[in-house]
């Protein structure tokens, strides 16, 4: 078509409001044709869903356990375990003592009794325990840092401090699981973001191999397109806008998919808090996580068409 006159259908036209148009006119038509073969776009979409939803799921699920480990972490606390001679007029004293450091947010007492009856009540062996002459257990006064002193190198070394008082027998620091679970969670981040990699790829494979059909299935429209002055910009902008709606719908399976996956696993998780008294529950509703995925779909699916348009389109010429 070199040296030949565009036909006016053709001619690149500078008006903003008719490049809207066509570009409209455009998206609308791949949706026409979409739309009339439902099953194979509804499978091709629900396939991208899936390999969207399981990194995004994945993430969403790593964030609510971080939330959960980092609200952990800034409630950490330091159990001092009193000496056995030490009765609860002391026990007090220590606390009111303990109370008075600038580190410390708070303090709580739980003396002997108090203690041997919570034992009784969550234990299981209340009846065992009914048989015992004496109490066994010892004074413990629960110790809350300030927030400026909640990272574990801070809680020890407070601990360190307190361990060195005569009444009490030792202080235990209720650190070093919030910590492996936090080492667990950046295992899974990291391996979520391979994944996420992995599965992008494949999101590009199947988009661009569902366009390359398309591309050999209108292959003498496209030549007849080209007969009459078409450019590949032109002749490409259907595809293209094929591979976002194609990513659309698979994000927009994707998003239903971890929702729904997360309120089935709402109620488990609530039950499971509940027995260490808390009342975590999972955050459905990421904006930023969900709104990516949103975003992300189209992208890849803008991607993937454009490899596929790009690769094969120039292969086919007037006969």
């Amino acid at each position: 078509m070199n040296g030949r006159k565009r036909p006016p259908s053709f001619r690149r036209n500078r008006n903003p409001l008719t490049w809207l148009l066509r570009h409209a006119q455009m998206a609308l038509s791949a949706l026409g044709r979409l739309s009339r073969s439902p099953l194979g776009t509804l499978m091709t979409a629900a396939v991208i869903g899936i390999a969207l939803a399981l990194p995004g799921g994945l993430h969403l699920l790593v964030d609510n356990v971080r939330g959960l480990s980092t609200t952990w972490q800034g409630a950490a606390s330091i159990s001092l375990f009193l000496a056995d001679d030490v009765d609860d007029v002391q026990a007090e004293r220590v606390r009111q003592l303990v109370d008075q450091r600038a580190d410390v947010a708070e303090t709580r007492l739980i003396s002997r009794a108090d203690a041997l009856d919570e034992f009784r009540r969550l234990s299981g062996f209340g009846e065992a325990v009914d048989l015992i002459d004496e109490n066994p257990l010892p004074p413990v006064v629960l110790v809350r840092p300030v927030e400026s002193s909640t990272e574990s190198e801070a809680v020890a070394r407070i601990a360190a401090e307190l361990q060195a008082y005569r009444e009490i027998e030792l202080a235990q620091v209720d650190l070093k699981w919030v910590q492996r679970l936090a080492a667990i969670t950046a295992t899974i981040e990291r391996g979520t973001l391979i994944l996420a990699v992995m599965l992008a790829g494949a999101v590009l494979l199947i988009i661009g191999n569902t366009i390359r059909l398309e591309i050999q299935n209108r292959q003498h429209e496209i030549e007849v397109m080209k007969l009459v002055g078409g450019t590949h910009a032109f002749i490409r902008r259907p595809f293209l806008y094929e591979g976002i709606w194609h990513g659309l719908f698979g994000a927009t399976i994707a998003v239903l998919l971890i929702v729904g996956s997360l309120y089935l696993l709402d109620d488990s998780v609530q039950r499971l808090a509940g027995l260490y008294a808390s009342d975590f529950a999972l955050d459905l509703a990421d904006p930023l996580g969900l709104a990516g995925i949103l975003i992300g779909g189209p992208l890849l699916g803008l991607g993937g068409a454009w490899l596929a348009v790009s690769r094969h389109l120039s292969r086919i010429e007037p006969q």
